[in-house]
């Protein structure tokens, strides 16, 4: 599957938009990663902990978004993007969201 970020693809052609493509994933903190963060937020430094979670959470939203062009019969995503919002205290959702293309 290509997926970019821009709206074209080097060397193909667009045949169809089969329109937009989604995953998300909702994400919280635990305990243990707040207790190390408010230590790092005392001497500063990476929340390596935080920095894990929202890579996970990116990488679980890209491949829902991945997994629903496929199941619409795209061959690619352009004007893929990724957003984030706090859903409650202590949750964020990482959305990943672009538009599903045949290309040939």
């Amino acid at each position: 599957m290509i997926v970019t970020t821009g709206e074209e693809i080097p060397g193909k052609k667009i045949s169809e938009i089969l329109g937009v493509v989604q995953g998300n994933t909702v994400r919280a903190k635990n305990i243990g990663r707040d207790i190390a963060a408010g230590f790092k937020n005392i001497v500063g430094g990476e929340i390596k902990s935080y920095t894990d979670l929202l890579t996970q959470a990116r990488e679980e939203a890209y491949n829902r978004m991945v997994n629903h062009a496929i199941d619409a019969g795209a061959d690619a995503i352009i004007g893929m993007r990724f957003a984030t919002s706090a859903v409650m205290a202590g949750a964020a959702e990482i959305v990943a969201f672009g538009t599903a293309v045949k290309v040939r």
